[in-house]
This record gives structure tokens, sequence and C-alpha cells, in this order.
């Protein structure tokens, strides 16, 4: 059962999250933030500190960076007095640069399937961070930058385990 608060913190999240993907406005995404709020993309470190370097952020970097496909599924969010974890399965072809998530890599075409958690707190009722977690092996084995072959990483399995959890595991121990 949740409360009214943990229901707020849910609510301004998809908020936010409306403006990133679906109005694609960055003004709107910042409104919902605290002015010293920050983003950062743990495996690629990318996202800003500070409502002007989120600003540029979102509307050089992501919010136009994002092929039209981008598709979340939703698996889990667990919302408590001050934060919202989500986990969800994030797809896309890669069909424009993702400065965000790919910076530097040409689009290639590859459809992506991953796991993705976004972590987020909260003060004075805007979003204060986002931590935001993937498996970037996955993502180059997916895009054919790395050879699942001769390491120990996987690609779209990643995302099929996640939403699947009766899929064989262990498949890396020989």
């Amino acid at each position: 059962m949740s409360s009214p608060r943990t229901q707020t913190l849910a609510e301004l999240w998809e908020e936010h999250v409306r403006y990133e993907f679906d109005t694609r406005n960055t003004e709107d995404t910042l409104a919902t933030m605290v002015e010293d709020a920050y983003v950062n993309h743990i495996p690629v470190m990318t996202g800003g500190v500070g409502r002007d370097a989120l600003r540029t952020f979102y509307s050089k970097h992501f919010i136009p960076k994002m092929p039209p496909d981008t598709e979340m599924v939703p698996i889990s969010r667990t919302v408590g007095d001050n934060q919202v974890v989500d986990e969800m399965v994030f797809k896309f072809t890669h069909s424009i640069e993702m400065d965000w998530m790919l910076p530097g890599i040409a689009p290639t075409g590859k459809r992506v399937e991953i796991p993705l958690v976004a972590i987020v707190s909260f003060r004075d009722g805007k979003l204060a961070h986002e931590h935001i977690y993937w498996d970037q092996a996955s993502v180059l084995v997916q895009i054919g930058l790395l050879d699942a072959s001769t390491l120990p990483v996987v690609g779209v399995a990643t995302a099929h385990k996640a939403l699947d959890p009766n899929l064989p595991a262990n498949e890396l121990i020989r």
C-alpha cells in the first residue's frame, strides 16, 4: 500500500520522464528538479550538475539524441520516503548518435535491449539526483563493438533474463 508521500514521488518521477521522452521539453524537465540537481549515467559518466549544466545536457546530448523507437518496459519499482528505484528493460534501435549512452559511436542500426536501473532521490518536492545504471558491455555486444565469444559478457540475453527469471542462468560458467 502506498502512502500519499510515496505516491507523490512516483508521480513526479513519471512527470519528469514524460517531459524527457514524450513531450521532449528541456525546460519542463528542469522544472521538476532542484536548482543543484545532478544526473549521472554511471557506465559512461554523462549527465551534469546544476541547472545550467543539465540544461545543456538535456537540450543537446539527451533529449535530441534519443532514438525515435525508444521503449521502456517496467520490471519493478520501489518507492521510499525520498527515493524511487525503477528497474526496466530499455529498448531502442541505434539509429542516431547517442551522446549520453554511446559517446563518439556512430549509429550502427542495431537493435539494443538492456536492463536499466534508475535511482532517483528527491528534496523539497523535486528531483535532486538521478543515478542511472546499465551494463555497457551488453550494449557494446549488441552493436557489434565487443565479441561475446571472447569475453565473459552477453548481449540481449541480459534483457531477456531480467524479464523472464526462468531462462537459463550460469551460461558463462564452464
